[in-house]
């Protein structure tokens, strides 16, 4: 479903479809114990399992990122304390300071706070970013997806190269969390992210053949 860019929105009634689909088949669907099972509990584990899956996908991101999901989760984009994000950090391998210079993050006067798209710098470069992180690429993707339109961040996307699809997959397990917090501000910009993907993928892809026929003609590549 992920591959088909499938809405973040209509991740979990997709599939919940082949799931409950068992129920009209057979007579009767029983657990693991034997005993009859209920539409109301298979639902329940359904939704389990599509957590458990996308949060098997963490294991693709980096040590900053694997931090910044657990304190999206708690904090979201709110302040939170620098004693608690410091500790958490041990668990990551990584610091706070460390962070604050990926450029996910802003700390001072006790508190951290994960920044929004729209905080983090136009300049951004992935391609001489010494500390990239999945979570970066995932929020400039946004910020520039709000600010360009598919074309700008199709540009971006061509930067990314190998490490396009963790920021898919994070996207939809940040719009997962948003959606179980009930943040539905900040689940329109990860959803949006991922319905538009297919359309950014292929303008990723035709950006170098733009390039080299401009560079044929003489002219300098389009940004």
């Amino acid at each position: 479903m992920q591959a088909g860019s499938i809405a973040p929105v209509d991740l979990k009634q997709a599939s919940i479809g082949p799931g409950i689909s068992i129920f009209s088949r057979y007579t009767h669907v029983m657990d693991v114990r034997g005993r009859p099972l209920s539409v109301r509990d298979a639902l329940s584990l359904i939704s389990q399992t599509l957590d458990e899956t996308l949060a098997e996908q963490t294991g693709n991101f980096d040590n900053d990122t694997r931090w910044a999901i657990t304190w999206f989760e708690q904090e979201g984009f709110s302040e939170g304390n620098f004693g608690e994000a410091e500790k958490l950090s041990k668990a990551t391998i990584n610091s706070v300071e460390g962070m604050v210079e990926a450029g996910i993050l802003s700390a001072g006067g006790g508190k951290v706070r994960l920044l929004r798209p729209a905080e983090l710098p136009d300049d951004w470069d992935p391609e001489t970013d010494t500390r990239r992180t999945v979570w970066e690429m995932v929020h400039h993707l946004i910020r520039v997806h709000n600010q360009a339109g598919e074309g700008g961040a199709a540009a971006l996307l061509a930067k990314l190269r190998a490490d396009a699809e963790p920021a898919r997959e994070l996207a939809y397990r940040l719009y997962r969390i948003c959606e179980q917090k009930n943040r539905a501000q900040e689940a329109l910009g990860y959803n949006a992210l991922v319905q538009s993907w297919p359309e950014i993928a292929r303008l990723a892809r035709e950006r170098p053949r733009v390039a080299q026929a401009e560079l044929i003609d003489g002219a300098e590549p389009t940004q």
